[in-house]
């Protein structure tokens, strides 16, 4: 056993550090082409212990990971950049340690998962809501948030909705960022700017230290609530439904991130890739493609979202996406007491043998109603067993489970109905080439952009498609960078692709990790390069 395990062993207790090979493989799993091995797995259950881990891994110079969950599924999941590394798991830092629910926030430490937060706010009748991603239950919120991630309300920006974060420092300093750092201050979790300086977005997408708490802001339960649904009948009709729902999301007509997803998509997220039917050809012949299209009763792009406030404001809001749709789509609207007869109607129909096609329906209506109420599922994981040959239990909801492969290109791109019809031209034929379905969803993630959610999904248990994948995944990050398309987020794929060694913004960035690590002991080269 190596020094450096036998002191952390020392420092943590044995409980907390993990060198078995069993250990190091599974944490070695990724859904991407391959994974990165590490040396041990510590886990940490205090502040404390997070100073202790940084402290010896100083005096060893080796290099710690810090994952909260290790659910960052296409973008990495819990491996490091490189090999060797000790990965920091926080997954048993998981207290809930305050619910406000007169200011409507909550405090949590990175292992909250995700389902955990929102049974919490069920259970304790607080009558507020969360925001939540399709990463499943287990997912953790503070390292969604520390990535950038997004979920569905209007509180779907996560990092505009942390307030007030503990970092610990590669030196173990303790940094109380905003207004905790001052002595009973009334406003830190309220307020995020603090006095000085902000420097929470230091913390976000970097390596600069590691973030043991988060404030996070939640949402009063609304006087009314309507999901509505459009299906859109043809692929060239993206651009203009995105420029006829774009004034409704200036107005603030439509707060949440609205989602705009293809056909492609949802059969992902419905079932696997229908190999018998093809006879083994991909990618999906159109043949094919429409009749799925056509089983599912959704258009060639289709939006989802939720509009909610006073029984007044909700039906201005009605009437307002009613007149922007036009003729370019079907739109549907759900209301809760619509969803109670659709509940209700479904069981009945079942009885009478009809039950088939509506029992579907209402299965990825419940998912999409559930989750626009900040209700975390695994169904949006499915979509990971798109291209298995053989398909998982149907209980099994971690990918990594069933060699389920996925790659993720999210370039960001002004809301406009031509930036959407550019990306598509570009992405379509690379992914035609490599003989991958694209797999696309347009987020309107604030008033003026998109994020082109793009996946590679591949079956790891085909060696061939595995690199062909790779290759993929390359071409398209590399055109759409060269468009002007760059990605709001990457894996460790996509990492070395973002810096630039002339570029004064990476020169700052690095000139910060330099004086705030100068050792490069946290997460080296995630975002940044590797310090020289």
């Amino acid at each position: 056993m190596s020094s450096v395990v036998l002191a952390w062993r020392e420092a943590l207790g044995p409980d907390k550090v993990d060198a078995s090979e069993a250990t190091l493989q599974r944490y070695a799993r990724s859904t991407q082409a391959e994974g990165t091995i590490p040396c041990c797995v510590l886990y940490p259950m205090s502040t404390e212990d997070v100073q202790a881990v940084l402290r010896v891994a100083s005096q060893h110079n080796t290099v710690v990971y810090p994952i909260s969950r290790g659910k960052n599924w296409g973008y990495g999941d819990a491996c490091a950049p490189t090999d060797g590394a000790a990965i920091v798991d926080l997954s048993r830092m998981n207290r809930i340690l305050e619910v406000n629910t007169e200011l409507a926030y909550a405090v949590i430490e990175p292992g909250v998962s995700q389902g955990q937060l929102y049974d919490y706010l069920q259970a304790n009748d607080t009558g507020l809501w969360m925001d939540c991603t399709g990463a499943g239950l287990d997912a953790s919120l503070v390292g969604n948030t520390l990535d950038r991630g997004f979920g569905h309300t209007r509180y779907g920006d996560h990092f505009l909705t942390a307030c007030g974060m503990e970092v610990v420092l590669a030196d173990g300093r303790i940094v109380q960022t905003g207004f905790g750092h001052y002595a009973n201050a009334k406003a830190s979790r309220v307020y995020r700017y603090g006095v000085g300086p902000f420097i929470d977005g230091l913390f976000c997408q970097s390596n600069f230290g590691i973030v043991t708490k988060l404030g996070l802001w939640l949402m009063p339960k609304p006087e009314r609530f309507c999901f509505f649904y459009i299906t859109v009948p043809r692929d060239e009709d993206i651009g203009p439904m995105v420029d006829a729902l774009r004034p409704l999301r200036m107005d603030g007509l439509l707060p949440g991130a609205l989602h705009i997803g293809n056909d492609y998509r949802i059969f992902s997220s419905r079932g696997i890739y229908p190999w018998d039917r093809t006879g083994g050809v991909t990618p999906l012949p159109e043949n094919e493609r429409l009749r799925l299209r056509s089983a599912m009763g959704i258009g060639a792009w289709n939006v989802g979202s939720a509009f909610t406030g006073p029984a007044g404001h909700v039906r201005a809001t009605r009437r307002a996406l009613k007149k922007a749709v036009g003729s370019l789509g079907k739109l549907i609207f759900v209301s809760d007491r619509k969803m109670d007869l659709i509940r209700w109607g479904v069981p009945k129909l079942s009885r009478m043998g009809f039950a088939k096609r509506p029992a579907e329906l209402l299965d990825s209506l419940e998912t999409l109603f559930s989750t626009l109420k900040g209700k975390p599922t695994n169904d949006a994981l499915r979509g990971t067993h798109w291209r298995l040959r053989n398909r998982p239990p149907h209980d099994s909801s971690d990918p990594l489970d069933y060699g389920g492969g996925l790659l993720w290109v999210s370039p960001v791109l002004p809301m406009t109905g031509r930036d959407a019809l550019r990306v598509t031209e570009i992405v379509e034929p690379i992914f035609a080439e490599h003989r991958f379905e694209p797999l696309a969803t347009f987020t309107m993630i604030n008033e003026r952009s998109m994020v082109a959610i793009l996946n590679v999904a591949f079956d790891k248990s085909n060696a061939e498609e595995t690199e062909t994948a790779g290759r993929c995944y390359h071409a398209l990050f590399d055109v759409l960078m060269a468009e002007g398309y760059v990605p709001y987020r990457a894996g460790l794929s996509g990492l070395p692709k973002l810096s630039k060694a002339d570029d004064p913004f990476w020169q700052l960035a690095t000139d910060i990790k330099r004086a705030l690590d100068p050792h490069d002991i946290i997460a080296r080269g995630r975002y940044l390069p590797p310090l020289a």
